[in-house]
Order: structure tokens, then C-alpha cells, then sequence
């Protein structure tokens, strides 16, 4: 950028009104900046473990999927890992021979539907995922027991509308 630089009527109207925003509603700004924060934190948390695991950001969002519907005890198709990723079926199976291959999950047979297949975590990379991701989920959930189920719900409730509101913009 130059030093003759002059900002236009828009940018300067559009800073004004920024700066009469965070003055009228501090909490607001207070609460987007925890979230870059957090943001940024998860991110550098991601890419350590994709480092350490050998693994793109579709690997990894992969196996965090399996692992929360393994703990829900839900099964996972190769479709619910398509729309979860926003990606083609051909990427999906891709991404899922990939991860077959270097034994990070295994397609079976669906234990009610034989036509139809499940994917799931091998136990090597169920340890693997704890092994590097376990001290950062006990450090969340030791900062989530601080606050009452009360405090958590509306947490989870702004969270979920800055996913949503994120998503929706795409």
C-alpha cells in the first residue's frame, strides 16, 4: 500500500459504523474474538495432528466423524462421510481407500442391510486419535465442567448458530 493512500467514503463509513458497533455492543465483539481465538487455537491443534498422523484435513475430519458416531453408536456410510465432507462420491471413495489402505478403517458389510456398507475406525487408529488428540479433549472438558449445564446449553446454542450462520454462507 502506498502513503498517498486515501480511503474511500465507503470504507470510511463502513469503519464508522464498525467502530459505533463495538462500542454499543462489547459483548458481542468480546464473544467473536473468543471465537477467532478458538478458532485459531483448533487450528494449529489440527495441523499438529495431521502432521503427526500423516494426514490431510479430509482425513482427519473423517476420523473425528467416526469417532463421535461411534460414541453416539450410530454407523457411518460412505455417503454420510460424502455429504459430512461436501464432497463428491468418487472423492469419498478416494479418501475412504486411502484411509482403508493405511489402516485407519475398515468397510463392512451393514449388519442389517447386506447390499449396503458401514465404515469404521480400526482399533489401531481409534488409539492413535486418543493418543494425540486425548490431554487436548481433557483440557475442554475440564474448562466445560467450570460451567453449569445451564451455561453450556446457551454456549451450545451460540455455537451452533455461528455454524450454521458459517455454513449457510458458503
Amino acid at each position: 500500500m502506498s502513503a498517498d493512500y486515501t480511503q474511500s467514503e465507503t470504507e470510511v463509513s463502513t469503519v464508522s459504523a464498525v467502530d459505533a458497533f463495538r462500542a454499543s455492543r462489547p459483548g458481542v465483539v468480546r464473544a467473536m474474538e473468543s471465537v477467532r481465538a478458538l478458532s485459531d487455537a483448533l487450528d494449529r491443534m489440527n495441523s499438529g495432528m495431521k502432521g503427526d498422523m500423516d494426514m490431510n484435513a479430509s482425513d482427519l475430519a473423517t476420523l473425528r466423524m467416526l469417532i463421535i458416531r461411534e460414541q453416539r453408536g450410530e454407523m457411518v456410510s460412505p455417503h454420510d462421510v460424502a455429504s459430512h465432507l461436501r464432497i463428491s462420491t468418487a472423492s469419498t471413495t478416494k479418501l475412504l481407500d486411502r484411509l482403508a489402505a493405511s489402516g485407519h478403517l475398515e468397510r463392512r458389510p451393514h449388519p442389517s442391510d447386506g447390499r449396503a456398507r458401514v465404515v469404521v475406525l480400526t482399533p489401531k487408529s481409534r488409539a492413535e486419535f486418543f493418543r494425540h488428540f486425548g490431554a487436548h479433549l481433557a483440557a475442554m472438558m475440564a474448562v466445560a465442567d467450570t460451567y453449569s449445564d445451564e451455561q453450556l446449553t446457551m454456549i451450545a446454542e451460540f455455537v451452533d448458530g455461528l455454524s450454521e450462520a458459517v455454513s449457510g454462507s458458503d
